[in-house]
C-alpha cells in the first residue's frame, strides 16, 4: 500500500503568520490611540471656546445692567441731566478715570442726587458689587464684580433737544470688529478687543396747554 504523506503543517511554519498578526495588531492599536488623541484635542478646544463664549456673554449682560442703571438714574433726575454728562466735555467713569466732578446745577437736593448717582455708577464700573473672598471692603483693587476694564461714558448729543448718550465699554477676550463708539477707544491695546453697548435718552420739555 502506498502511504499518503501527512500535509499537516509543522509548528515552525505557523510562526511567521503569528508574527505578522502581532505586527498588524500593534499598528491598529497605534492608529486607535492617534484617533483618540485627536478627538480629545478637539474636545478640549470646544470646551475652551465654550468657556470664552460664556464669559463674553456674562460681561455683556453686566454691561447692559450698568447701562440700564444709569439710564434710570438720569431719567429720575432729569432736571439736572447736564450734570451727568458734565456739559459738552462728556463724563468718563470707571477704570483709569478721574472721579466724577461735583454737580453745580439745580437745587441742592438735585445736586446731591446727581453726585451720588455718578459716584455709585463709578464704583459699580470698578466692580464694587463683588469682592474677592476675604478681601477688605475698602480695597478697590479687590473688586471683581464688573467687566474687564469697564468704562462708562455719558455724552451730550444734542444740547438743545436734551439728547444724551450713555455708553459702557469693556475688554473682550477675542478680537472682533472695533465698535464705532468712542468710549474706551485705544484703552485696551488692540482696539479690536474693545466691546461697547450704548443707548440714547431724550429729556422731554414740558410745556403749558393754552
Amino acid at each position: 500500500m502506498t502511504r499518503i504523506a501527512s500535509r499537516i503543517p509543522s509548528p515552525r511554519r505557523r510562526l511567521p503568520v503569528r508574527r505578522a498578526q502581532g505586527g498588524f495588531l500593534l499598528i491598529e492599536v497605534l492608529v486607535a490611540v492617534v484617533i483618540l488623541l485627536v478627538a480629545l484635542l478637539g474636545t478640549a478646544g470646544l470646551v475652551a471656546r465654550s468657556g470664552q463664549t460664556e464669559m463674553e456673554s456674562y460681561q455683556r449682560v453686566q454691561a447692559l445692567a450698568l447701562l440700564q442703571d444709569m439710564a434710570a438714574r438720569l431719567n429720575a433726575n432729569r432736571q439736572v441731566a447736564a450734570c451727568y454728562a458734565n456739559g459738552a466735555a462728556g463724563m468718563q467713569l470707571g477704570s483709569a478715570a478721574a472721579p466724577p466732578a461735583a454737580c453745580t446745577q439745580g437745587s441742592a437736593a438735585q445736586n446731591a442726587t446727581a453726585d451720588a448717582d455718578l459716584q455709585a455708577w463709578n464704583a459699580a464700573l470698578l466692580g464694587s458689587a463683588e469682592k474677592r473672598p476675604g478681601a477688605s471692603a475698602a480695597d478697590p483693587a479687590q473688586a471683581v464684580g464688573a467687566m474687564i476694564g469697564a468704562r462708562g461714558c455719558i455724552e451730550t448729543v444734542d444740547a438743545v433737544n436734551q439728547v444724551y448718550r450713555i455708553t459702557v465699554a469693556w475688554q473682550g477676550l477675542a478680537t472682533t470688529g472695533a465698535p464705532a463708539l468712542g468710549c474706551g477707544k485705544d484703552q485696551y491695546g488692540n482696539d479690536a478687543y474693545r466691546r461697547a453697548v450704548s443707548t440714547q435718552i431724550r429729556i422731554g420739555t414740558l410745556g403749558t396747554v393754552s
